[in-house]
């Protein structure tokens, strides 16, 4: 069944299915309450991709997610922040590129498993406009090993003080950008995207359909219920991901 759906040897089709139905999800969830959807999808990932392939699998994603939102919007996007932001994520993403290549995936998981905490129960920095060169810098040499920065962005964009509208033109460019640079940098240092191509399309197509209906449907009547039960599965997904990098740190299941 595994060739029949043209998948890569190490994912199993019920796996796929899971995560295009996670894609549709997330983005759903992004759609209606506008944060969350990135970093629960990296971290279902985390838990159903190897170590390897999760994050360049992931950057490619979230380019496509944010690609249409920020063509869509174009002519709201606060341009004189996408030069530095831009050049300082090459530098982020390089940088962060050849110390991952040097991690085993063990450390990887526990990483994430971190970053998923620390999105959950830490404050996320907010920078400036004359900061976005260094802010980029850092979201990009940290999204080479967590995935989901985001609401790192959003912090920094949120420093503009734009009307709604162009805040998530922006911040939808800057992810963009910043998630290209990051899947550049992961092709150039020979990581194969092409076993993985019909799942991130199947991915892309469910995720712009959870976007489409989350817009329309717009959650709001949940909105408070929404953001404890969000930091309740992130935080099992990061037991998870601890769970799995301690049986890969010991070399053997623990149970």
């Amino acid at each position: 069944m595994t060739e029949f759906f043209w998948l890569p040897p190490d994912v199993e089709s019920w796996a796929a299915a899971l995560m295009v139905a996670a894609s549709f999800a997330t983005s759903f969830i992004t759609a209606a309450f506008g944060i969350g959807g990135g970093m629960m999808l990296v971290a279902i990932l985390a838990v159903l991709l190897p170590p390897a392939a999760l994050i360049p699998v992931h950057g490619v994603v979230q380019v496509g997610s944010n690609l249409g939102r920020a063509l869509i919007m174009l002519r709201h996007v606060q341009t004189t922040v996408i030069l530095p932001f831009t050049l300082g994520s090459a530098l982020g993403a390089a940088l962060g590129g050849v110390l991952f290549i040097q991690f085993p995936p063990w450390a990887v998981q526990f990483g994430i498993a971190g970053f998923v905490v620390w999105s959950v129960l830490g404050k996320l920095p907010a920078l400036g406009k004359r900061h976005f060169f260094l802010g980029g810098a850092f979201s990009s040499f940290l999204t080479m090993f967590f995935g989901a920065t985001g609401t790192f962005v959003v912090g920094m964009v949120k420093g503009l003080k734009l009307p709604p509208l162009e805040h998530l033109a922006t911040h939808s460019t800057l992810m963009t950008l910043q998630h290209l640079v990051k899947s550049v940098v992961f092709g150039v240092l020979g990581f194969a995207f092409g076993p993985y191509l019909w799942l991130v399309i199947g991915m892309l197509v469910s995720g712009f359909i959870g976007t489409v209906i989350g817009k329309h449907i717009l959650v709001r009547m949940g909105a408070r219920y929404f953001h404890p039960i969000l930091n309740g599965i992130l935080l099992v997904l990061a037991a998870r991901l601890v769970w799995s990098g301690v049986e890969g740190l010991l070399g053997r299941p623990l149970l």
